[in-house]
This record gives C-alpha cells, structure tokens and sequence, in this order.
C-alpha cells in the first residue's frame, strides 16, 4: 500500500503532470490566490507520520517537506498566518477512530511532536482529535480574527486529514488551495483520487512554486 511516488527527482515533474490533470477537473474559473487574504495550515506535519522507524511513515513526505518548509518561511516574511495541525488522541475523543484504526496517537508519545525540520516558532499550533481541523477547535475563530478568506493547506496524510479539513474549509466559505507538491499520503492513488474530488469542488489545485511566486510578488 505504501510507496515512495514522490521524491526529490521526480516531484518536480510528476507534480506539473498532477497539476493539469487536477486542473482539468475545475469547473469555471475557480479561485485567484490573494496573499493579503491568506493564511497558511500545515497539517500533521509530526514524527509520527515523518519517522521511517514508525509504522505509520509516509515515504512520499521526504520530497515534500522542503516545499513546505519554503512556503512557512514565505508566509513567516509576508507576515500572514501560519497554522499548524498536531493530531492527539485518548480513548475518549478518539471516537470511531479508536475503531477503525488499531493505534493512535497519544500526547506523551514523542512521536506525536512536530518535526524539528520545520519552523513552527511563527505559528500557532491548534491541536486536534478528528480528520478535521476544524472540529471541535478554535481554528474557523482564529481565521476570522485575523480576517483570512483563502487557506493555503498542505501536509499529511491528502486523503484524510488534509483533504477533510479542505472539504470543511470550504463549507465554512474559505477559498481553499491545495498545493499538490506541498501533501503527501501513502500511494499515488490516493493521492490523486484526493486532487480529483477536491478540484472538482472544494479546492484550487496548485504548486508551491506558484504559491511562493505569488508572496514574493505581493511582497514587492
């Protein structure tokens, strides 16, 4: 199930070639990003998902993580939002969770810490208990303070916890971008089954390299 289909040699072009198909999906004309309206969420971006020692490891997320890394220090210099996402779980708000999973993640385990490689010292950290980001957190409040319309979504894992909370972001009337080089999941079917739903109706599919392109212009 599990399979290394992005990685630092191939991302570059297997990601355009992602692109346009998710593009091709798109009804009308979709979204045009503005960086004074955005805020950035970097999803489950922990050891737990990161470590190749931890059977839930994510061989794709090495090519991605630098991508994202970029975008953080981006938001970071435009001084817009950057959220992160740590996904914690007991016995209780686990939920069907607890059922469909054989393990989750505990908040004493040192797995469930954010990596180290990227730069969280900007951001807020929202913890959560569900797919959804939204659910059950101060996330939507926060955005609104901060008067975001677009979020920028990228990590782990596209096809659950990313995805869920675009399809939740969007219900919420959030523009959403999803940067196809900026998450990763365990194979490339999933991963591109995610694009496809997604860009069909409830999210811009994009690259990093347009996301920075467009800060950098902002910032000009």
């Amino acid at each position: 199930m599990k399979e290394e289909y992005f990685n630092r040699e191939n991302l570059h072009q297997k990601a355009h070639a992602m692109l346009q198909e998710a593009k091709a999906i798109v009804p009308g004309q979709g979204f045009v990003f503005a960086p004074a309206q955005a805020a950035l969420l970097v999803v489950d971006m922990q050891k737990y998902f990161l470590r190749n020692t931890s059977h839930a490891y994510i061989p794709a997320s090495k090519a991605v993580l630098p991508r994202i890394g970029a975008l953080i220090h981006s938001f970071y210099k435009n001084t817009r939002p950057v959220f992160f996402t740590r996904h914690l779980n007991t016995k209780q708000n686990a939920k069907l969770m607890s059922v469909w999973w054989t393990d989750f993640i505990r908040e004493t385990d040192p797995l469930s810490e954010i990596t180290e490689k990227l730069d969280s010292s900007q951001s807020t950290i929202i913890n959560k208990c569900q797919y959804d980001a939204f659910f059950e957190t101060p996330l939507e409040v926060m955005l609104n303070e901060k008067r975001v319309t677009q979020l920028v979504i990228c990590g782990v894992m596209t096809h659950l916890c990313c995805e869920t909370t675009a399809r939740s972001a969007f219900v919420r009337g959030f523009e959403v971008f999803f940067p196809v080089d900026g998450t990763a999941t365990y194979n490339e079917q999933l991963h591109l089954a995610s694009l496809r739903g997604l860009a069909h109706g409830f999210a811009m599919p994009t690259l990093v390299e347009e996301t920075l392109s467009m800060m950098k212009a902002s910032d000009e």
